[in-house]
Parts: C-alpha cells; structure tokens; sequence
C-alpha cells in the first residue's frame, strides 16, 4: 500500500522522529533552565554552561534560517 507511513502521520500517530523531538526540546529546556537530579554538582552558573548556552541558541538560529530558506523557497 503506497503512502502508508504518510497516511500513519497524517492521522495523528506519533513516530520516532516525534519521540526524537520530543527528547531533543526536553534536553534542551533542561540546558538552558540549568535544571538538575538531585546529589549531582551545581553547573548552572558556569562558564561551560553559559557557552553550551550561547552554543544552543547558535544552533537554533541556523535552524530556524533553515526552515525560513526552506518556505521561502530559495
């Protein structure tokens, strides 16, 4: 059946790239908020996590031009 996996999305089920995501903006909240387990060391007001910071929003600037370029269709 052609167009299975398509109609699978479609209908609102979630894939792996979903759950990938997912994990991905979870990871990423915790990077930047500095969140933490309890009994580990306090990283939050670093130097390394301000340039793991600096380093994210980097990331997400390339991105989002990406997906820009991507609709505007250059």
């Amino acid at each position: 059946m052609p167009g299975g996996g398509a109609n699978f999305v479609t209908r609102g089920g979630m894939t792996w790239l979903f759950w990938l995501s997912a994990a991905v903006l979870v990871a990423a909240i915790a990077a930047v908020t500095g969140a933490k387990p309890k009994g580990t060391r306090h990283v939050a007001h670093t130097g390394l996590m301000d340039v793991a910071r600096v380093v994210l929003l980097v990331m997400l600037a390339i991105v989002g031009y990406a997906i820009y370029r991507a609709y505007a269709g250059a």
